[in-house]
């Protein structure tokens, strides 16, 4: 979904120090966030956390679906608000990171697909949770072979046209 940058995210992105042509080159969409969510489970520390109606239900069917192999998936995040976003730039600004480093890794404000629900981070037992080595587990194989039926799709594979690190943790699921 494209939209134009509100005013609290414009703020948000001059506070953290995000050039203003961001997201221009290569083009990135703008995500709102979501206003309708439900509690979708635990995530990988015993946070509950949300997600839209059908993107849970997708999720919980998913589980469902592993019951009887040997595969475990754990949800690491779902939703997360523009300020969210913004408190893990902060966050690692405070840490002596660049910013340019940062927007490697994590987009901006308003950029992130988690602002809409839809987008879960995913890990399994056995491999530790948002580094590319999730890509070797049972867990990422099944995903890749598995998770279009639940209308998922891997976000951000190698070489992808956004520019964003390769996160094969990180799977979202289009509502219509």
């Amino acid at each position: 979904m494209t939209i134009a940058v509100h005013p609290g995210q414009r703020a948000l992105m001059i506070e953290l120090g995000i050039p203003e042509n961001y997201g221009s080159d290569p083009l990135l969409p703008i995500y709102a966030e979501a206003i309708n969510l439900v509690e979708a489970g635990p995530n990988i520390v015993g946070r509950i956390q949300s997600l839209t109606t059908g993107t849970a239900a997708a999720w919980q069917g998913m589980l469902r679906s592993i019951q009887d192999e040997e595969i475990e998936l754990v949800m690491v995040s779902g939703f997360r608000s523009m300020e969210y976003q913004a408190d893990l730039i902060r966050n690692k600004l405070a840490a002596g990171q660049a910013i340019s480093e940062i927007l490697q890794v994590n987009v901006a404000p308003g950029y992130s697909q988690h602002h809409t629900g839809n987008a879960i981070d995913i890990a399994t037992p056995g491999y530790k949770p948002l580094l590319e080595e999730f890509e070797n587990s049972p867990a990422f194989a099944w995903l890749k072979e598995h998770a279009g039926r639940f209308g998922f799709t891997l976000s951000y594979p190698r070489n992808n046209s956004e520019g964003i690190a390769y996160e094969p943790w990180h799977w979202y699921r289009m509502e219509i």
